[in-house]
């Protein structure tokens, strides 16, 4: 009888200090791509995302946080019924995650639908930042096409005036030949998009030995990359042809060009994130994830841990009342969060203002190659299609 008295008492005092009272915890659905040849990138999202939950301790707003993650299988069909599972079923407070953009585009009208909000951790796909902007959809990487006008500008400081241009064939990979053109100011001399089964380039290297740029850009994300770059050394194009890339080399793919023994020393790409930044809050985000990992993240994971400080800042300033929308909506439009990459902030679009840096593949000094920032391409870049946006 006395405890609960005491009970009572304790919950008395709570509630007429204003403090809320929470029984469950808060949950944050994460898409992620688990299966398929994709998987080498999803892993790399999921680490990010969980190496942050452990550096915050598994809280926000004074909430207990735990992250319910599931597999797209790298299809917008799959991403959907998983992403109307999390809502329906397992009744999450926040959804994150989506490497794809044709995978985004499926699944964020069922979570604005539903009246959540969505943070994708790496789809940048470009409708979302202009006519279907939405109060409640976050992004936490780009706008496609961002980071590949980066690499345009790249090319120009190079002195390329004639470029080829490969990319995979899908809402993603025709943004960032956009943003490429977009970008450069000298010559396309050819350009191939190529499905998502390609597996042959020999007709496309053909045509490039044919044309002869002076440079080739490709946009070939995860297990595509090491495919493409394989094939270019065997038809004799390495060292004649420089080939710059956009996500098509990073720290998770690199130690598989190293293994195999695909030459990729000093080819050059851009990012709004490199490894060797010396800010404090990277260089913690570094060390973590190799302790944990036992390998080096990429900008995979960096952008998914960046992604729960995010969603953190917006909990934080609504003391874990997540019901609070609107006043969660107005802190996280503040972005008051230490962004690993540095400068971060937003708009009424919600996609990052931010920089870009040339980044080159070196052999670091253990011997193993590794990206390091060559300084900065761009400065206060900002999706395109912003002024679209008319919320």
């Amino acid at each position: 009888m006395i405890n609960r008295i005491l009970c009572v008492v304790g919950m008395t005092a709570l509630l007429m200090t204003g403090a809320p009272v929470f029984a469950k915890d808060i949950k944050i659905g994460f898409i992620s791509t688990l299966t398929t040849p994709a998987a080498l990138i999803g892993k790399q999202l999921k680490a990010g995302a969980e190496l942050a939950m452990d550096h915050i301790g598994n809280k926000m707003g004074g909430r207990n946080a735990k992250i319910l993650f599931e597999d797209d299988g790298f299809s917008p069909k799959i991403g959907k019924q998983k992403t109307e599972k999390l809502i329906k079923k397992d009744k999450v407070d926040i959804v994150a995650g989506y490497i794809w953009s044709h995978v985004l585009a499926a699944s964020a009208p069922v979570v604005l639908k539903a009246n959540k909000f969505i943070f994708s951790s790496n789809a940048g796909h470009s409708i979302f930042a202009g006519k279907k902007c939405h109060k409640n959809f976050f992004n936490v990487s780009w706008e496609n096409s961002q980071n590949a006008a980066a690499t345009g500008a790249l090319l120009n400081k190079k002195g390329v005036k004639r470029l080829y241009i490969l990319s995979l064939n899908y809402a993603a990979g025709k943004q960032v030949v956009g943003g490429i053109e977009r970008g450069y100011k000298g010559k396309v001399v050819g350009k191939d998009f190529v499905p998502l089964s390609h597996k042959d380039w020999s007709a496309e290297l053909t045509k490039i030995r044919s044309v002869k740029p002076d440079a080739v850009v490709v946009f070939y994300p995860g297990a595509w990359g090491p495919k493409f770059f394989g094939q270019y050394a065997q038809a004799g194009l390495k060292g004649k042809i420089p080939l710059y890339h956009v996500f098509s080399v990073d720290m998770g793919n690199l130690p598989i060009f190293q293994k195999v023994g695909l030459n990729v020393l000093n080819t050059m790409q851009t990012a709004q994130w490199s490894p060797d930044f010396k800010n404090p809050q990277n260089q913690k985000f570094v060390a973590g994830f190799k302790k944990k990992y036992g390998m080096m993240p990429n900008h995979f994971a960096a952008q998914a841990y960046e992604t729960i400080m995010l969603i953190k800042s917006g909990v934080d300033a609504v003391n874990g009342d997540v019901s609070k929308m609107d006043e969660m909506r107005v802190a996280l439009e503040k972005a008051n969060f230490t962004a690993l990459r540095g400068n971060f902030r937003y708009e009424k679009e919600h996609y990052p203002i931010q920089d870009f840096y040339a980044r080159e593949v070196v052999k670091g000094s253990d011997g193993k190659w590794t990206i390091v920032q060559r300084g900065k391409v761009v400065s206060n870049s900002r999706a395109p299609n912003h002024e679209e946006c008319k919320r």
